[in-house]
């Protein structure tokens, strides 16, 4: 089974896994195709994490193939350019992309089939075009001024200077001809070959920092998820610079509320889950940083004591101003289970749609803008440091029961990712839904300060409610965020899978 944001991408790696391929091979062959097909969200420009659960060994594996800053990015060159903050957009906003070397590492260490192989559905959508589906039609079409900026991206992604509508058909023979070059050449071309230094003409035109030395000596590292149990499940999560630890932190501190008594989303029940995100979010800004540049107590964090002392801090009124929860970024998940019940979770973004706004040359990848989540304040842990990974938004995740996979699932959406974990396994674990119920259930999502939106689902009395205990309702626009998850269930075996209603995907298995 699998499960995306575009049919078209799903269908790609159901064909995989039919013809015998593994989750990875799936995984990989999908997101090449979504480059394609939802290319604001996610593209070989970007990054990329992974969970990797491998049947035979009864192992889980973790991949941050997140990028770095350039070697020659430093909180002074920017203060001395006039940045006081990070830029969200252009050139001073690109870290390295880390994508294509995920996607190597990946297959090199569990896939079976070829990169040719897994690039040629991708390959044929660009070159021969493919149906622009509904929502990210819609998507595309309010990018347009911002496409529109620069030559490159207008000329790729705005033909005849209009952004595509749902049911048009587009081609992008530009990124056909990459995906071509790297099928026949391997991804270590785009990091030092001729794909590198169109990106590094790239930075030159336009006065940046990044050098060949920066793409070719980029690695990515396999590291240890980290986890914590809730209501009878062990729930994983990459440990920073992801934000994986804030999902972690507020079901520690969820857990110690009776959320199974409380009518959903009630004002008691929401007010309850909102207190718990900020009391997170205010941690994660504190610590989460790139662990090769700061030390950052994961243990003693993660601890029961330490969640204890956190949820006393939840009282009858909305309280803790903290100043973390915006913006808005594109991200496309996906999810996977084979035959031999391997399980992946895979998630990968360009952060803000559209990345950068810069595609490079006439290759048609379009680099992210993950470096706008570094500070520029020097007593941060989070702050700009030469080839140093920012904090990062992207988490996928999984969760367990009696040591096997149980739940594989993420929530796209920027600062929404921990909010929609959180609430989707209270949804499931707590309020006894099924798992599309859980993903269509109305949510809520904490922005700053005292402002949260609320899905139009959530009842009249629940809003009052909630204002009445202080919260500032605000407009949400749509901004709650994406799932996809499947369930293998643990008597049968059998699969359950289930995809989002707020976006174009779909969940198919055989």
């Amino acid at each position: 089974m699998i499960a995306t944001s575009q049919p078209l991408a799903v269908q790609a790696g159901l064909e995989i896994l039919k013809s015998g391929g593994n989750a990875v091979d799936a995984a990989i062959a999908t997101a090449a195709v979504l480059n394609v097909v939802e290319p604001m969200s996610i593209g070989i420009g970007g990054d990329l994490f992974a969970l990797v659960y491998q049947a035979r060994e009864r192992q889980l594996y973790g991949l941050n193939a997140s990028g770095r800053a350039p070697a020659q990015a430093s909180l002074q060159d920017y203060r001395q350019r006039g940045f006081t903050e990070m830029p969200t957009e252009g050139i001073w906003s690109v870290t390295v992309p880390g994508a294509p070397r995920g996607w190597a590492v990946l297959l090199k260490r569990f896939g079976t089939r070829s990169l040719d192989q897994l690039l040629q559905p991708a390959i044929d959508y660009a070159q021969n075009g493919f149906p622009v589906s509904e929502r990210i039609g819609r998507r595309w079409q309010s990018l347009a001024a911002k496409l529109a900026r620069e030559e490159n991206t207008a000329k790729t992604y705005l033909p005849n200077g209009q952004a595509p509508r749902p049911a048009t058909i587009f081609k992008n023979p530009a990124l056909a001809r990459t995906f071509a070059l790297l099928a026949h050449e391997g991804l270590g071309a785009f990091y030092e070959g001729e794909i590198a230094a169109e990106i590094v003409r790239e930075f030159q035109k336009h006065d940046g920092l990044l050098s060949l030395s920066d793409l070719k000596e980029h690695q990515v590292n396999w590291v240890k998820p980290i986890h914590t149990d809730y209501r009878g499940v062990t729930v994983y999560e990459l440990p920073p610079n992801g934000q994986g630890l804030i999902a972690l932190l507020a079901l520690n501190i969820a857990a110690g509320f009776e959320l199974s008594q409380l009518e959903h989303n009630s004002a008691a029940y929401l007010h309850q889950l909102i207190e718990v995100m900020k009391l997170a979010f205010a941690d994660g800004r504190h610590y989460i940083a790139d662990p090769e540049f700061a030390d950052i107590p994961i243990e003693q964090l993660l601890s029961q004591e330490y969640a204890a002392q956190r949820r006393k801090l939840v009282g009858e009124n909305a309280g803790l101003n903290v100043t973390y929860g915006s913006p808005e970024g594109d991200t496309a998940y996906i999810t996977v289970v084979d035959e031999q019940r391997n399980v992946v979770s895979f998630i990968g973004s360009l952060f803000m749609p559209f990345g950068s706004g810069i595609t490079v040359g006439d290759t048609g990848i379009v680099l992210q803008n993950r470096g706008s989540l570094f500070s520029l304040d020097p007593q941060q842990a989070n702050r700009l440091e030469p080839r140093k990974r920012p904090y990062h938004t992207i988490i996928p995740a999984m969760a367990f029961q009696n040591k096997l996979p149980w739940l594989s699932f993420g929530v796209v959406g920027g600062f929404m990712q921990p909010q929609g974990h959180l609430q989707l396994l209270c949804n499931l674990l707590d309020q006894g839904m099924s798992l599309q119920e859980a993903i269509e259930a109305p949510r809520f999502r904490f922005f700053e300060g005292r402002q949260v939106a609320v899905e139009a689902g959530v009842s009249p009395e629940a809003q009052e409610g909630l204002r009445a205990r202080g919260h500032e309702l605000i407009a949400g626009d749509g901004s709650f965020g994406g799932a996809q998850a499947i369930i293998i269930d643990p008597a049968s075996g059998s699969l359950w899978g289930g995809s989002e209603p707020r976006s174009d995907g779909c969940a198919q298995g055989y």
